[in-house]
């Protein structure tokens, strides 16, 4: 019997034994026949294609077509079977639906309209469409269109003249267009022939691919203050978490996380609904920061959530750094870490090894060895006993602690004394410490994997570099590398306008991924005071 519960591991001994003949019959859930991809049978009974919602049996719900047609899809064996058989079991009053269904292709329908906005905006960034005519000609060449003649009634459509799509084609793109200009993502000039322009916010939601109502989320909840607990409830709305599952039963499963997780959602006498898909949002990425055991459905809900959370915690870095705010981007950034190493950032860098439980951590911090640099500095033998662990799992976590970035930072300030307003090139290098007994086909210009065995899928390292002034919450550059041994680049930002006076700047490397190898470096720049044309320089 295969389900969405049961244990990878025990999945894939049932995928074996029937592949190799040993089990003739499986019997699955329909959610089975998205998550094991080794099944397949010359026969395929559906023995059902409705699910009860309740005790009762008025409260049926239909499985989507979709769903019938990929357990249908599981009939007939790859290089096996010519062709398969699916027998279907339905009710009286849905056999005529699938017979037709069977006999007869479902014509295909264009959802464009609803993701109008996204779509336009993503082309005005691009630059294919730069006026509200380019925008029209744009959707003449869609599959919407062509489909709004032949259904107008699934249109919303009253008609099916060219005058009648011309309107209803008009008016759905300024109401997206609108929608637009008011969440800050495209700029509008003109009336007749409307020339549009794309805005910060339309470039970073095209740009990460995600919806601009996120966009102009983040940057209307994001304030200077915000930090890593604001930061986390800003992302758990994201728009992209409307469409989580929300199932049966999910509230007693959620109302026990949320007694156990660190962060308590709502207020005292606020009554928290579990099937809010942006409560779930947020109650999964606590348990994945604590390392919280799920199992079945949810856990496969956690890896989305975590595998969607990256991208829009790199967009939320580039929105605050563009309202300038110091402190709320390094806790964006430290956000990414978290998500990709499935941590708090007050937990210990050494739990980011294999094999370091937090009792292990506690141990060796009473020794002195609080993160991953002064465990690598121990003596052999003493690094052994410390760690207490036998020789295959000591080599895993060398392994992994030769995956730990150890970078240098260097850095030349081109002008210290400018004028307000003035530009300022700051020239970093940044250098890989790499082992000379690593082998040498490596390729040197390539970013190295992440050791995230809690992250779902592969990455590469990236890094982030900043300048700011932490006194006054201040970001003035901030630029994203990936390198592989070393790279160098330069930063560019302006003097800042203000009192005239010496300025105790900061220059931060952040790792978008590992949790305690960043690295600081302070300096300072003299802003004199502007000299008018013609003002002679004030002597000293």
């Amino acid at each position: 019997y295969v389900h969405e519960a049961l244990a990878d591991g025990d999945r894939e001994i049932v995928e074996k034994l029937f592949v190799s003949g040993a089990i003739q019959v499986v019997v699955g859930t329909p959610g089975s026949s998205w998550t094991s991809s080794a099944i397949y049978g010359k026969l395929v009974i559906v023995a059902g294609t409705a699910e009860e919602e309740s005790t009762s049996a008025l409260h049926r719900s239909e499985y989507p077509l979709s769903e019938v047609m990929h357990m249908m899809g599981r009939a007939g064996r790859p290089k096996a079977d010519s062709s398969g058989v699916c027998v279907v079991l339905t009710s009286p009053s849905q056999r005529e639906h699938y017979r037709k269904f069977l006999g007869e292709p479902l014509p295909v329908e264009s959802h464009l309209d609803l993701v109008l906005a996204d779509q336009l905006n993503a082309e005005i960034v691009a630059r294919v469409i730069e006026t509200k005519q380019d925008a029209v000609d744009y959707m003449t060449w869609t599959l919407f269109y062509r489909r709004l003649p032949q259904n107008p009634n699934y249109y919303n459509m009253h008609g099916t003249s060219h005058h009648h799509i011309s309107d209803h084609l008009s008016e759905l793109i300024e109401s997206a267009l609108e929608d637009l200009e008011q969440c800050r993502c495209v700029a509008s000039e003109g009336d007749l022939d409307m020339a549009l322009g794309p805005l910060n916010l339309g470039m970073v939601a095209a740009y990460y691919y995600i919806k601009y109502i996120t966009v102009e989320r983040f940057a209307s909840w994001i304030l200077p203050k915000t930090r890593n607990r604001g930061l986390l409830e800003v992302l758990s709305r994201a728009k992209e978490f409307d469409e989580v599952p929300v199932r049966l039963g999910d509230d007693d499963a959620f109302r026990k996380i949320a007694a156990h997780v660190p962060i308590a959602l709502g207020s005292e006498n606020e009554v928290l609904r579990y099937s809010n898909p942006h409560v779930k949002t947020h109650l999964l990425l606590q348990t994945h920061f604590s390392r919280m055991g799920i199992a079945g459905e949810l856990k496969e809900d956690r890896e989305t959530v975590v595998r969607n959370s990256l991208r829009l915690v790199q967009a939320m870095v580039d929105v605050t750094s563009s309202a300038g705010w110091l402190k709320p981007a390094l806790a964006a950034m430290e956000l990414s870490q978290m998500i990709v190493q499935a941590l708090w950032s007050k937990d210990s860098p050494l739990l980011q090894l294999p094999h370091i439980d937090k009792s292990k951590a506690e141990e060796l911090a009473k020794l002195g060895v609080d993160g991953i640099f002064p465990l690598l500095d121990m003596e052999d033998d003493e690094r052994v006993k410390a760690l207490g662990l036998p020789p295959r799992k000591l080599a895993d976590l060398a392994e992994a602690c030769n995956q730990y970035p150890s970078v240098e930072m260097d850095y030349k300030v081109q002008q210290t004394t400018v004028p307000a307003g003035d530009s300022v090139v700051v020239k970093v290098q940044v250098s890989r410490d790499v082992d000379e007994d690593e082998d040498e086909e490596r390729d040197k210009k390539r970013a190295p994997l992440v050791h995230a065995p809690h992250y779902p899928k592969r990455k590469e390292e990236g890094w982030w570099l900043v300048v700011g002034e932490a006194g006054s919450n201040t970001l003035l550059s901030v630029k994203r590398v990936v390198f592989g041994d070393s790279t160098k680049t330069k930063l560019e930002f302006t003097a800042p306008q203000g009192e005239p006076r010496k300025y105790n700047l900061s220059l931060y490397l952040m790792s978008d991924s590992y949790l305690g190898c960043d690295l600081e470096e302070n300096f300072e720049i003299d802003v004199a005071p502007v000299v008018e044309e013609g003002e002679p320089a004030k002597a000293e």
